[in-house]
Formats: structure tokens, sequence, C-alpha cells
């Protein structure tokens, strides 16, 4: 797989401001693979938070069991108890009758054999429920530590997501009210910059600023070189009105978004492989194309990133 990014790579390095076609079509190739890739990562992120919801509530079963076994353990050591009471009694009373009546020792006797075998078969079951809530309080344990274990490993990522989110909020902060917004949803970090901010009309060269917004984003995502990087190119619904070789917005977007990626592989500390561009063209608008604010929203590249979730996936194949 690193050989193969490798190759990517170099091919991104010789490309000049136009994308040849067979450069172009890799990219799709790996965008595609990368999507599919991007679609696990979320489906996992899902089963996660699923497996979560099924170890908590198999944890609120198991607690309800020995719970259970708890209460039936505490009737078994009353009834023993009281067992043990009427045993005392009764040899009370067959010491007191022992002289009077052998008619009556011997009822008393026969008496005292069957307490005896039930104090004998109430021992029993107290022991199997001691040994069943034994193992049911070890079940309980374990499955105690890996649901912690879970939440400790969700709550890192998040705070690892959200400590990203700050680190680039600050890095960027001379570019707010320009068309660049920050957030985090669904365990990834969004950026967003529109494109007045990084492309003339038409074009996919980034302007001066919009070169230093990249490189910022750039410095902090070289300090977080195990996050994956997928850089999308968005337009609005009007048609692609230039000449040359730009088909169309798709097209467009794609050129947009390989040119934010050639930035950031200015940076050494970025590892390539995390880096994937993608154009979706006007197909995912977040805002109307009926106005010209809603138009410059939809006019915007998107990088989002998102954490490696290799030890949670360990996890839930433990639960």
């Amino acid at each position: 797989m690193k050989n193969k990014f490798t190759v990517i790579a170099l091919l991104l390095l010789v490309a000049t401001s136009c994308v040849s076609p067979k450069v172009y079509k890799n990219l799709e190739d790996k965008y595609a693979a990368l999507k599919k890739e991007n679609r696990s990562l979320q489906d996992d992120y899902n089963d996660l938070l699923k497996a979560k919801t099924k170890a908590d509530n198999e944890l609120k079963f198991t607690k309800e069991d020995f719970d259970n076994t708890t209460a039936d353990k505490d009737l078994l050591n009353a009834n023993y108890k009281v067992l043990v009471k009427e045993h005392e009694n009764l040899k009370a009373s067959y010491d007191a009758l022992e002289s009077n009546s052998s008619s009556a020792i011997a009822a008393n006797s026969k008496k005292n054999r069957e307490l005896l075998a039930q104090l004998e078969a109430k021992e029993q079951a107290l022991a199997s429920e001691n040994a069943r809530l034994e193992q049911l309080k070890k079940e309980l344990e374990a499955r105690s530590n890996r649901v912690a274990e879970l939440e400790s490993v969700i709550a890192a990522k998040d705070a690892a997501m959200t400590s990203l989110k700050n680190a680039i909020s600050n890095a960027l902060t001379d570019f707010e009210g320009k068309g660049l917004t920050i957030e985090q949803r669904n365990g990834k970090v969004y950026v967003s910059m529109e494109n007045k901010l990084l492309f003339n009309s038409g074009s996919w060269a980034v302007g001066v600023e919009g070169k230093k917004a990249v490189k910022q984003l750039g410095n902090v995502l070289g300090d977080n070189p195990e996050i994956a990087v997928l850089i999308e190119g968005h337009t609005d619904n009007a048609p692609y009105s230039g000449s040359g070789q730009i088909k169309g917005n798709w097209d467009l977007s794609t050129k947009r978004a390989t040119a934010i990626v050639e930035i950031l592989r200015e940076n050494n500390n970025i590892n390539p492989e995390n880096l994937t561009a993608a154009g979706r063209g006007e197909f995912l608008p977040i805002a109307s194309n009926d106005t010209a604010e809603g138009k410059a929203k939809n006019r915007r590249i998107e990088v989002i990133l998102t954490p490696k979730l290799d030890k949670i996936s360990k996890l839930l194949n433990e639960i």
C-alpha cells in the first residue's frame, strides 16, 4: 500500500497545473478506493457506538442477574438460619422427652433426621448459589472492564480530535470571516474554505492568501501523522463556461482538490499516504443554489480529518 501511494505522490510531484488524463484517472481510482475506506471507517465508528450500547445493555443485564443471585443467596441464608433454630428447638425437645417416652423420642428422632437432611440440601444449594454468584461477579467485572476500556478509547479519540480542531482554529485565526469554518462532528473534523479565499472564478490556481491558509493548516497536520486527510472540491450548479482542458464542474472541483494536495505535499512532515484528493462537483451542496450567497457557500474546498480506529476495532472484536 505504501509503494502505491508513493507512486501516486511522485506522479503528483511531476504534474504541472494541468493534470494529465492518466494522473486524473489514477486520482479518481484512488479516490474511489479511499472513499470506500472512508465509508468503512464511518461504518466502524457507527458499529463502535452500537457495540458500546450492546455492551452497556449486557452489563446492565449481568448486574441484574448478579443482584437477583445475591437476593437468592440472602433468602437461602435466612432459611438456613430458620432450620438451624428449629433443629436446636427439636434437640431441646428431644432432650426433654428422652426420659419420658420412647415413642416421643422416636418421633423426635425422625423429625430431627428430616431436618438434618433439609439442612444438608440447603447447604448444598447455598454452596451452588455462592459458586454461581462468584462466576457472575467475575463476568460482571470483566464486562465492566471492557466497557470502561472502550469508553476510554472513544473519549481519547474524541479528545484528540477536539485538540486537533482547536489547534487548527488557532492556526487559522487570521482567516476568520474570510469564508473559513471548522466543525467537529461524527468523530471527524471538517475544515471548509470557500473558493473566494482560494481561487479565482473558473481557476484551480491557489492565490497567495489561500496558499498561506493551506500551509498553516499543513503545519498542524504535520504534527498529527496518524490523521487521514480527504480533500474534497465542490462547485455550485452553474455550468462551467471556461475553455481549455476542463470538461465541467466535476473536473474543475477535482483539479482544485489536487491543487490543495500539492501545497500540503510541500510539508515533508505530512505522510502522503494519508492524503486523498477528490472532486464532488455540484452534487453535495450545503446551501441553496437559488441565491448568490448560497452559491458562494457551495463553491468550497472541504478538508475532512479522520482518526485511525484500529484499537477500537480490536476492542470490538473482543466484546
